[in-house]
């Protein structure tokens, strides 16, 4: 047996609250998106940050050992 659905027609305020409602959803999902990636960045600089220091100490440490 096939189910026959009709789609229900909204009033013109419906379809405008759907559509705004719609562009919202779309701009907080651009905003979660944009807040990962941030996060990402900063977390990569963070970690290349504190990765250039051991290097910085470790090369500090190898020259030390040269002269002494």
């Amino acid at each position: 047996m096939i189910s026959h659905r009709e789609r229900r027609v909204g009033t013109a305020a419906e379809r405008e609250a759907h559509r705004v409602f719609k562009a919202v959803k779309a701009k907080e999902a651009l905003t979660d998106y944009a807040k990962a990636q941030k996060a990402l960045h900063d977390n990569r600089e963070r970690l290349k940050a504190e990765r250039l220091a051991r290097e910085g100490e470790a090369a500090k440490r190898a020259k030390a050992d040269e002269a002494g």
